[in-house]
């Protein structure tokens, strides 16, 4: 698959670092490396999916630069991909996101320009922002002339966009990887990591990476602090073949892996990263020795401050467990 944009900042979405973890899994005899997506333009995989949706969208017709509005749904990640990519096509952009959304990422699409509606109300189904946000999409697509959403959660030029990805990693590693741990949310990265592993042949095993609390696979939605990973609806792009085995994390799973990558690799990551280390540490037993695995770690840390690296936060959360990362 070819790189997809080659145009101004959204040329450098991609062909991101795969480091090796010397430390985080102490006297393993098996191989394990990270594909670092913090280093995208707007700090996360979504760039990869965003550019990909609004390209395609923008070489049929469907929405014109000038002119269109884009209206899409985010937790935050691909709020600021989408912020930066319609500044960049000079297309007007609605985010809808909710009250989990940090400041930080709040501001920063505003810099971009982009409008913000934050979605206070919870579903009382499922006690989660998500059906309420995507409720208000539509909402604003049928009121707003030109508006057009990309529907991260259906959209199929979200997986494909991963199989570059996937591709990326096979070839880092000269086709040898026998497990891939990735994080689920929208189910577009597993996907499109999955369709470039059967389209070459190769036998890697994919773990599903899901929140306790996640409806994606079949588990009764509850709330859930972390964000980034899991839904309280499952995806239209959810696709359960795709997957060999699901592990799902707590949000204190998430909380101590990320912060036993600061103690032990140095590596400042987001919680759904936090998440695909304690599935891979739940699984050692099961690893061979000589085994090479790869973890896709979506964002960074920096974004996550007032949470997960907050003592104050994961105390309030979770009490004293500041056990569980301290060696």
């Amino acid at each position: 698959m070819p790189k997809t944009f080659d145009s101004g900042i959204l040329g450098t979405i991609g062909e991101t670092p795969l480091v090796k973890l010397e430390r985080v899994f102490p006297g393993e005899h098996s191989q394990f490396f990270a594909k670092i997506e913090r280093f995208n333009p707007g700090g996360s995989i979504k760039d990869r999916s965003g550019l990909n949706m609004l390209l395609e969208a923008l070489r049929n017709g469907e929405i014109t630069p000038g002119r269109s509005v884009v209206v899409e749904s985010s937790s935050g990640n691909l709020a600021v991909g989408l912020a930066q990519i319609c500044r960049y096509f000079d297309l007007r952009f609605i985010c809808v996101v909710d009250a989990k959304t940090t400041e930080q990422n709040l501001a920063i699409m505003r810099a971009y320009g982009a409008e913000v509606v934050v979605i206070d109300e919870r579903d009382p189904a499922t006690g989660e922002f998500l059906p309420v946000r995507l409720r208000r999409v539509r909402e604003l697509v049928a009121s707003i002339p030109h508006a057009y959403s990309p529907n991260q959660y259906a959209n199929l030029s979200n997986p494909r966009a991963h199989e570059r990805t996937m591709r990326e990693i096979v070839e880092e590693l000269d086709g040898r990887l026998d497990y891939l741990f990735c994080s689920v949310s929208t189910f577009g990265t597993l996907r499109g990591c999955a369709d470039h592993l059967r389209k070459e042949g190769l036998r890697t095993k994919i773990v599903a990476v899901d929140a306790q609390g996640s409806a994606i696979f079949g588990q009764l939605p509850t709330r859930r602090l972390i964000p980034g990973h899991g839904a309280s609806v499952v995806p239209a792009l959810m696709d359960p073949a795709a997957a060999d085995e699901v592990v799902h994390v707590s949000d204190l799973d998430c909380v101590a892996a990320c912060r036993r990558l600061v103690v032990r690799e140095a590596i400042l990551a987001g919680g759904s990263s936090g998440a695909t280390i304690a599935a891979a540490e739940r699984m050692l037993p099961r690893i061979p020795p000589g085994s090479v695995s790869a973890l896709i770690f979506p964002d960074g840390g920096d974004r996550y401050l007032d949470t997960i690296y907050s003592d104050d936060w994961v105390r309030e959360h979770f009490g004293e467990v500041s056990h569980l990362w301290k060696d």
